[in-house]
């Protein structure tokens, strides 16, 4: 029989066991989860170990790759153990190794590295083994203690709500299998042994390192190595280990007249630090930084697999080199901003997100909001845009807010966008048909006025003027999946010199015509201004109304006393400025003076209590001010 079929066996992984059919064939294996779903394939060129281990009312079988991953197969009979064992010795010239499993229960033991696994024995038994190609980073905690991080398990069953995601593990420092001195102790030695370990696939070593590089998510600045199957972030305190099949798309986002560009590395599954998942690595780098790199990689097999997509040598723009590189050696997509210009910020239009300052790209297939919250918003999943009144403190007529709701009803609100942004974010949103709540039947016009119009300003607005007059344009982004780098010979994507200048004169003869018909009234109005001014002159001749002296205030007097409302003020201020960016002095007033009126006694009493306390610090003050004043007096002083 050259083909063997088991119907009950389960893949173990980090999130539990899944059930499935297992097929050994003369090839290699073949595992498929029952019901569907991914399927784990092994060649039996690609095979390195096997392995045989008794486990609970069953046998499980170890398969070891020579790209690190590590299958375990639980389920077989004991008489499966003796056929298949026969048919890797006959097929895949391979015979299984037996290991013995620790059923003791203690947690003390020895480690043992072997290739890309580490085993934790107890007495010379496997208590556990983990695959390091599993590893997402490593942290040494105080001096004696090392946290390995997983990776999101992507065999994990859908239904399936654990899995291993930490392991620590304690180093005394008179542990004798990775000694270490005052300089580096034990645990460090354990550390830099995984690292080198976990990063190091089948000897892989780097083919390129970045020195330095800042990254606002996850924040820290780190070294950025690229090797033939994963990327690596090396920071002081964290480690980050991702394996390119993770990386869904790269974007490339430049921030127009700054010495700064944006380049998102997108992830799926995310990276994990602690309890936070990082699906959007969002890298920052010099604009104008030049780097000048050789590819570490061996000229065999460059030629036979990177010669199409690579050179050997670079030089140039260092966020250009490491786009270029990444997306030859992951094959990853790369998104370039399309035509989409803003009056403000090239690319993208400045605005907040959950209180955070930052700025929103419209690309072709997605809103992308930087740096912080990262937020990625694709046209396909938006139920319907809507352009609102910015309501902060007021009727702020300078800004603007776009809300997007998606078809699970969440909803993002990116506000104080600025107006004159207005016209290109509707014509963007207009062009990619997605639906706008409240334009319904009303023509774009009516929507702008809607919007932006001003009630209590009358001046004529010439930038609002131009946008009722003008008409929807026809042009549509484009998104660069391509990646070829272009110079840019047509100029600022923002010069728009011609159009201001159209624009300077319209204002110039608009306020031209009201000036005229002001000056035809002329002649009546310096007579009233005449008769007044002499008025005033002769009533501070007579001297009939004299301004009394201002007293000048005593430095030595004690500070009056606050109000409880004063004390809520101080406490309350910079919250208030935290949740409306650019709030102005007179709207930040009536704001905390609404929070105020709208607390309960209760909620009031602690600033109460503080008033009363600095009214009697106050009265206590005062009267030691006076009595001291009075003595000065009857003294003479």
């Amino acid at each position: 029989m050259s083909d063997h079929l088991f119907n009950n066996i389960s893949l173990g992984g980090r999130g539990g066991t899944n059930p499935g059919q297992l097929k050994v064939h003369s090839d290699g294996i073949v595992w498929k989860k029952q019901g569907g779903g991914k399927a784990a394939e092994v060649d039996k060129n690609d095979l390195q170990s096997l392995t045989w281990m008794k486990v609970p009312r069953s046998n499980q079988l170890g398969v070891r790759t020579k790209d690190g991953r590590y299958y375990k197969f639980t389920g077989f009979r004991d008489q499966d153990v003796a056929s298949l064992t026969t048919f890797f010795q006959s097929k895949f010239e391979k015979t299984p190794e037996e290991k013995q499993l620790s059923v003791s229960g203690k947690n003390w033991g020895e480690v043992d590295l072997n290739g890309n696994t580490l085993s934790f024995l107890v007495g010379a038994k496997q208590a556990f083994e983990i695959s390091l190609a599993d590893v997402a980073q490593t942290q040494l905690q105080g001096k004696n203690d090392v946290i390995l991080e997983f990776h999101v398990d992507d065999t994990t069953g859908a239904n399936e709500k654990d899995s291993l995601m930490e392991i620590s593990f304690h180093i005394p420092n008179s542990n004798t299998n990775f000694i270490g001195d005052d300089n580096c102790p034990s645990a460090q030695v354990f550390r830099d042994k995984i690292v080198s370990m976990a990063d190091v696939v089948g000897g892989e070593e780097s083919v390129v390192t970045f020195d330095g590089i800042a990254i606002l998510t996850p924040r820290g600045r780190y070294n950025i190595e690229l090797h033939l199957s994963f990327l690596r972030l090396q920071g002081q305190a964290n480690d980050f280990k991702i394996q390119y099949s993770s990386v869904v798309r790269v974007f490339w986002l430049p921030k127009f007249n700054q010495p700064h560009t944006f380049v998102v590395v997108t992830l799926d599954p995310p990276i994990r630090k602690g309890q936070t998942l990082y699906p959007h690595i969002v890298m920052q780098f010099e604009t104008d930084a030049i780097i000048d790199t050789t590819l570490s990689m061996d000229k065999d097999l460059y030629s036979a697999k990177y010669k199409d997509k690579l050179e050997l040598e670079h030089k140039g723009l260092t966020h250009e080199i490491f786009i270029t590189i990444l997306r030859g050696l992951s094959g990853a997509k790369v998104t370039k901003p399309g035509k989409f210009r803003s009056n403000q910020d090239g690319y993208a239009v400045k605005s907040s997100l959950k209180a955070e300052d930052g700025v929103l790209y419209p690309l072709e297939k997605s809103f992308f909001f930087l740096p912080k919250p990262p937020t990625l918003i694709l046209h396909e999943e938006i139920d319907y845009v809507e352009f609102e009144r910015h309501t902060a403190g007021g009727s702020n007529m300078h800004y603007f807010d776009l809300l997007i709701r998606l078809k699970t009803e969440q909803e993002h609100l990116f506000r104080n966008i600025q107006r004159n942004e207005y016209h290109n974010l509707f014509e963007f949103v207009t062009m990619k048909g997605l639906k706008i709540l409240n334009l319904g039947s009303a023509k774009p016009t009516d929507v702008v006025t809607s919007v932006l119009q001003d009630a209590v300003d009358d001046a004529v607005d010439p930038h609002l003027e131009r946008i009722k007059n003008e008409a929807i344009g026809d042009d549509s982004d484009e998104e660069d999946e391509d990646f070829v780098i272009e110079k840019d010979d047509a100029g600022s994507p923002t010069d728009d010199s011609g159009e201001g200048e159209s624009d300077a004169s319209a204002s110039g003869d608009e306020k031209e015509a009201p000036l005229a018909k002001k000056m035809k009234k002329e002649p009546s109005a310096p007579k009233a201004s005449s008769s007044s001014s002499s008025k005033k002159k002769a009533k501070e001749e007579d001297g009939s109304k004299k301004k009394k002296p201002k007293k000048k205030k005593d430095p030595n007097a004690p500070k009056r006393a606050i109000s409880a409302f004063m004390f809520f003020c101080q406490t309350e201020r910079e919250n208030v400025k935290k949740s409306n960016p650019g709030i102005s002095f007179t709207d930040l007033g009536k704001e905390l003076g609404d929070r105020w009126n709208k607390m309960t006694a209760e909620d009031k009493s602690p600033y109460e209590a503080k008033a009363r306390e600095d009214k009697k610090r106050y009265s206590e003050a005062i009267s030691d001010y006076k009595n001291v004043e009075s003595a000065d007096i009857t003294r003479g002083v």
